[in-house]
């Protein structure tokens, strides 16, 4: 694969992983906490589905291979 379609397939998964991000938003099991001046939140839920996402898409880019 040159070069050319390797960055267009990277962009169009990014794309992807961006509206499905959009769309996912805050699952249960994303940690929140809230106080006076201070909010974090880290993504433990939405991490996982995305990290099972990308290793189906990657593995089927690898069978195809």
């Amino acid at each position: 694969m040159n070069m050319g379609k390797m960055f267009i397939t990277f962009g169009i998964i990014f794309i992807v992983i961006g509206i499905i991000w959009s769309f996912i938003g805050r699952l249960p099991g994303d940690i929140t906490i809230k106080r006076d001046h201070f909010t974090f939140h880290f993504p433990i839920m939405t991490s996982i589905v995305v990290s099972i996402i990308l290793s189906l898409i990657l593995f089927i880019i690898g069978k195809f291979r």
